[in-house]
């Protein structure tokens, strides 16, 4: 089946070459020029991936992501400004799986779609309790890719499932920025990045962890964030 790509972008000439060069590698790419129009198109279509961009006419891609993200499931892919920090960390906090800035090289674009896609449930899957964990009231399933606490299913994005399934993997141990960038995006850490944090964040507000003193992912000072295996009834 053939991966629908919606390109959020209302550059004309530099939509067109990022289309003609994905298509060119077997993606099937749609181009939506403003921001007040893509929400609705989003949703309505479903594409596999959005590439988004920030600043956009009509609405700016922030307000675009927060509009979709309780109602689309597909991956959202961020275009934010070079070196704009703030950029990086609102559109992850918004519900972003993940950001590039621009202007990017196409090929990069595309090893980064490859890379976000492979995390997508494959149709036909047959789910094994090998692919699932628990902890007390606490159950996440990599073959669905789904996670329930008491009961209760949380909603979480492509991004934050990918991290809290490798943080529970290894739960009980200390897991550097550097460790989780490498495996989720492979990339090392540079001591600017704020993405592990931003989404940390999130997934502590989902995992009702009190930000002030959480218990269930716990932050080492100077090493990285720890999955406890307790604290989960």
């Amino acid at each position: 089946m053939t991966t629908r790509i919606l390109l959020v972008e209302d550059d004309e000439r530099l939509a067109g070459l990022t289309a003609e060069y994905l298509s060119r590698n077997d993606l099937e790419v749609s181009i939506e020029p403003r921001g007040d129009t893509a929400e609705a198109r989003i949703l309505a279509e479903q594409p596999d991936l959005v590439i988004l961009d920030v600043m956009l006419p009509g609405k700016d891609g922030f307000e675009v992501c927060r509009g979709i993200r309780q109602h689309y499931r597909g991956v959202i892919l961020m275009l934010t400004a070079r070196d704009e920090d703030f950029d990086q960390i609102l559109g992850l906090e918004l519900g972003a799986d993940d950001y590039i800035a621009k202007p990017v090289q196409p090929r990069v674009l595309l090893a980064r779609i490859k890379a976000l896609l492979r995390r997508l449930p494959v149709a036909g899957d047959d789910p094994s309790d090998s692919d699932s964990q628990v902890f007390g009231q606490f159950r996440i399933s990599q073959a669905t890719r789904t996670a329930t606490l008491n009961g209760q299913a949380i909603d979480l994005t492509t991004a934050e499932f990918d991290l809290l399934w490798l943080l529970a993997s290894h739960a009980g141990n200390v897991l550097s920025r550097d460790d989780l960038l490498q495996e989720l995006r492979g990339i090392g850490f540079d001591g600017l990045d704020r993405s592990i944090d931003a989404r940390i964040s999130r997934l502590r507000k989902k995992l009702n962890d009190d930000p002030e003193n959480p218990t269930r992912i716990k932050t080492v000072r100077g090493k990285g964030y720890l999955f406890s295996k307790h604290d989960w009834n």
